[in-house]
């Protein structure tokens, strides 16, 4: 009462008016009076807690000051076998239920027909009512021996797989399972039901209690060759995530830094109320009031989790694949580590095109290019009417023969805006050495006579015939409309030489204006090989291409190291023959899961630095 406990002092000795105690005994208001419940304090008792606090609240030596366990509490305590009360009922629970009913003086119901039985077994393990015809040759077992029926028909019950989907879904309501990530975004987790599957199995399986909570904390480590011990990790994710604090913040800004700890602490909070059912989570800024759980604990339990994110992970179904994946898969690692390590050191004059085309090469190999990412496209200045003419343009460098021009338009999911943000209702592509486009204009696609169907995030592709220039300009003849004004948008621009490269990639934009707002919006964004688009767009062939852009624009820029040359072929050798074994093994399975994730921009995981945990501060 006077220790700095629990919000207190609420004692201050000698000072009656200003004790809060005092002022809870005799406020009116119902939420903070106390006692709470029952009767009020007397006048008279009042006036001696007054009097006694007024002269120095000494406290008795007779007094009991024991303090209480936190640990003896009923739920914290060990299972214990009660005596069996007497009686003829054959089934031990019904010999409690029977002994309570006649402390109580209580008759026990009748017992039901055999239509109520069955109907009662039915939603009890299953969920769904049975039909006539199981309910007619139910009846006709119950008729010759209930007893026998009712276990025939329970047996029955717990073989389906609807048994496993019935109680399955308490599991998963208690985990607070989702195929969504919740908040403002809600964006789909397409690959979130393997846990469900997993958890539903589980039921079906009878899989015991110690192993299923084994897999779900730890599956990976303690039965990392079994499919169910990488499934089971969908427990650690199956919280609500922060998509922007995540993938758009990175960890180094404050709100970033915040939602990883938010994270981790739905973490701990589905752990301890899954399994021990209790609220860890109010330790996280003091020791717990009712439940045995001190603040340092509790930031320890958080320690567990720093290294884990939310994210997608593919595994082997398969023990015997997941097996021979392991070492292919270390092998193919350190292959590129040391391919990484000499195009680095053979690549000391690469420019930023190089660059741009090797950070899309690793995002292609991560699948995580062509989806949706932060830096969205150029956006040009807001226009009050759709009229406005706006260009954007792009500089080669140096005149270029061009096979096809290709233009993608935005995705944002900003208000469910979708794709084909701000893509021009009449535009034109136009190619010339002149940047200002005042002499020796080639049109490429002209559709400024009528307005055209908005392509969302389909790339437009139109094809150059044996033209020539330095500078590839798109001009806006008719805006996209918003509510109330216009805009122009574009994702990506790309111009493809006869070889099939990209030589926009990396170049130099301008434009009439611009919104500058990065990393969604910006010029740069126009020509950076990032855009929202199918799987097609990425696939093994335009990295093959891209690599070999890469090697002939290196090539051409340093002095040809023969040894580097061929230590670099004999690497890419072994390379190509440790996929190709790889590519023998069944196809893997993806399950969103708590994982050590390896990612690139915002959302980059601690995969980078060998899955070291992130540092966890005590909230003082």
């Amino acid at each position: 009462m006077a220790s700095p406990e629990s919000h207190a002092p609420n004692i201050l000795p000698g000072k009656a008016a200003e004790s809060p105690l005092l002022q809870f005994v005799t406020t009116e208001d119902r939420d903070t009076r106390m006692p709470p419940k029952g009767d009020r304090l007397s006048a008279a008792e009042v006036d001696t807690l007054k009097r006694w606090i007024a002269e120095g609240a000494v406290w008795p030596e007779s007094a009991s000051r024991k303090k209480t366990d936190p640990l003896d509490w009923w739920s914290l305590k060990p299972l214990s076998r009660p005596a069996l009360p007497s009686g003829d009922a054959a089934h031990p629970i019904d010999r409690f239920i029977l002994a309570k009913l006649k402390e109580k003086n209580l008759q026990p119901s009748g017992i039901a027909d055999a239509r109520t039985i069955l109907r009662r077994l039915n939603f009890d393990l299953i969920g769904l009512p049975p039909t006539a015809d199981e309910l007619a040759a139910f009846e006709q077992e119950a008729a010759q021996d209930l007893p026998a029926a009712v276990g025939r028909a329970a047996d029955r019950l717990l073989a389906s797989p609807r048994y496993g989907e019935r109680w399955g879904r308490h599991w998963l309501d208690v985990v607070h399972y989702g195929d969504t990530h919740g908040y403002d975004k809600d964006k789909l987790r397409p690959n979130a039901w393997p846990y469900r599957d997993y958890v539903i199995r589980a039921f079906n399986e009878d899989k015991p209690y110690a192993r299923f909570v084994e897999e779900q904390l730890a599956g990976d480590t303690l039965y990392p060759q079994t499919a169910d011990g990488q499934v089971a990790q969908g427990f650690i994710s199956a919280g609500p995530w922060d998509y922007i604090g995540h993938a758009e913040l990175p960890e180094t800004k404050l709100d970033g830094k915040i939602a990883r700890a938010l994270d981790r602490d739905d973490m701990v909070s589905n752990t301890t109320g899954a399994f021990l059912a209790t609220t860890a989570q109010c330790a996280r800024c003091h020791n717990h009031k009712f439940d045995p759980i001190k603040q340092e604990d509790y930031y320890r339990l958080q320690a567990v989790f720093a290294a884990l994110d939310r994210a997608d992970k593919t595994f082997d179904v398969d023990a015997d694949a997941a097996r021979r994946r392991a070492p292919l898969v270390a092998e193919r690692t350190r292959l590129d580590g040391e391919i990484k390590a000499l195009n680095d050191k053979m690549a000391s004059t690469d420019s930023r095109r190089v660059t741009l085309i090797g950070k899309l090469i690793d995002e292609l190999k991560q699948g995580t290019a062509a989806v949706e990412r932060p830096e969205y496209g150029y956006h040009s200045a807001i226009a009050k009417e759709q009229s406005a003419t706006k260009w954007v343009q792009v500089d080669l460098g140096v005149a270029r023969e061009l096979a096809e021009v290709i233009l993608t338009g935005c995705h944002d999911t900003f208000n469910n805006i979708g794709a084909g943000f701000g893509f021009p209702l009449r535009y034109k592509v136009e190619l010339s050495d002149d940047a200002k486009f005042g002499q020796g204009v080639n049109v490429i696609a002209d559709f400024t006579g009528s307005d055209v169907p908005n392509p969302g995030v389909k790339p437009q592709r139109f094809p150059v015939a044996k033209l020539k220039g330095r500078y590839l300009r798109v001009t806006a003849t008719k805006l996209a409309p918003r509510r109330n004004d216009y805009i122009y948008a574009l994702a990506e621009l790309q111009a493809i030489d006869p070889k099939g490269r990209n030589v926009a990639l990396g170049a130099t934009v301008t434009s009439l204006d611009s919104i500058e707002a990065g990393p969604r919006w910006g010029r740069l964004n126009l020509t950076d090989g990032y855009f929202y688009g199918p799987k097609s767009e990425r696939d093994d062939a335009r990295i093959a291409l891209l690599e070999r852009e890469r090697a002939e624009i290196r090539k051409g820029a340093r002095k040809t190291d023969p040894a580097a040359d061929q230590k670099l072929a004999e690497l890419t050798a072994d390379r190509s023959k440790v996929a190709k074994e790889l590519a023998t093994l069944p196809a893997p399975q993806v399950a969103y899961v708590g994982t050590i994730h390896k990612g690139t921009g915002a959302f980059a995981g601690t995969g980078a630095n060998g899955g070291k945990p992130r540092p966890i501060f005590v909230l003082k």
